[in-house]
């Protein structure tokens, strides 16, 4: 079973943009925490650095 924690990105208190996460020793998967049954996006470890800098990029 994952733990689940918010990040530190979703802003303070309970925040609008709420997203948890969860490792794994080789994944990082992530879902809405306002909404955690829609579905998840489970990305390598390795990728999951790639795609947080492309998400900065824009």
């Amino acid at each position: 079973m994952d733990t689940w924690r918010k990040s530190s990105y979703s802003g303070e208190g309970d925040g609008n943009e709420c997203v948890e996460i969860a490792n794994s020793r080789t994944h990082i998967t992530i879902r809405d925490s306002k909404d955690p049954a829609v579905g998840t996006l489970s990305l390598p470890a390795g990728s999951f650095a790639l795609f947080i800098q492309a998400l900065k990029k824009g």
